[in-house]
């Protein structure tokens, strides 16, 4: 049995072991993929699993023996699904994988816009704090979070551990979600509909998957109905807001700064709008990349496909 791998680099960097997997297979792994090497890599295989290359319809028409289609990750927007399903190949995803990585990724792109601190630390080490009374250092601007209303739009398994840190931050949480879970409330986390969340919060983090209900949802329109100098945080993905709408916002002060780790396109390149504002902490979507979250995602991957190959199929996003 052919496994193929489309592009192994991001996913291996830092010693990930593929010991799970080989053990199902032929396991083959390729650095990357282009969209005309695809059909023919995988014509034969039959599980292929994907980080960021498409896997379009006409390459699953072309593999007759696949079963199961993986991506390293939770969205499976770069799968025709649809057409997967047709075939009879499951999809099969990773919920939950990142749940402490990519939430402590949302919660340090805050507290680097609220306290400053690669600004203090080159500073000291390119300038020199020579003088107590600094006023550079002692004009720049610093917020304590305590107190604070951190809103989430997409209350699921890593928005929720987003909430818990908040918490414990002393900061209060409003949360919308399409099906609100009011077993979760408490004093400092309520459920409520995307207007309050929007027009209440002094920080929100995006945590939703990219849908068509969801793409472009942070637009001009909702933003206007944000709090003037709200600090806004994406780690989910990067068309899920109108990039060039939040760039206006940082460029008029209605929003104080963002702080963000998924763009449009990506790799965004070296003249990206937003990514370049001066106000916006940006990451190259790196909120899954450590070492431990990403061994956990191959492992759950190697899962994924021993439950396809037993007939009793897990994490199927396809259904």
């Amino acid at each position: 049995m052919k496994i193929v791998v489309t592009d192994h680099t991001i996913v291996s960097a830092g010693g990930v072991s593929w010991a799970e997997m080989e053990k199902l297979g032929d396991l083959v792994l390729y650095d990357n993929t282009m969209p005309e090497e695809l059909i023919d890599r995988i014509k034969d295989a039959t599980a292929v699993f994907s980080n960021r290359v498409k896997i379009p319809a006409e390459a699953i028409e072309a593999a007759p023996q696949l079963k199961m289609i993986g991506v390293f990750g939770t969205g499976i927007d770069n799968v025709d699904a649809k057409c997967a399903r047709e075939h009879g190949v499951a999809v099969c995803n990773v919920p939950g994988y990142g749940r402490g990585a990519v939430a402590q990724m949302a919660i340090a792109l805050m507290m680097e816009i609220a306290r400053n601190t690669a600004f203090f630390n080159s500073y000291i080490k390119n300038v020199g704090w020579t003088d107590p009374i600094d006023l550079t250092l002692c004009n720049t601007r610093t917020i304590e979070m305590t107190g604070k209303t951190f809103g989430i739009i997409g209350m699921g398994d890593i928005g929720y551990a987003a909430a818990r840190i908040a918490m414990a931050m002393d900061m209060n949480v409003l949360a919308y979600r399409r099906n609100p879970k009011p077993e979760l409330e408490c004093d400092q986390l309520h459920f409520a509909d995307l207007d309050t969340v929007l027009r209440e919060s002094d920080v929100i983090s995006i945590h939703c998957p990219l849908t068509p209900e969801t793409e472009g949802l942070i637009n001009k329109d909702t933003i206007a109905k944000m709090k003037d100098g709200v600090i806004f945080i994406n780690v989910s993905r990067g068309k899920i807001m109108v990039q060039d709408d939040v760039a206006d916002a940082l460029d008029s002060g209605k929003i104080y700064a963002a702080g963000i780790d998924t763009f449009f396109p990506e790799p965004c390149g070296k003249d990206h709008r937003l990514a370049l504002h001066p106000r916006c902490i940006a990451t190259p979507h790196v909120g899954w990349s450590p070492l431990e979250t990403k061994q956990r995602v191959v492992n759950t991957c190697a899962a994924n496909l021993k439950s396809v190959l037993d007939g009793n199929p897990q994490n199927v996003a396809n259904k």
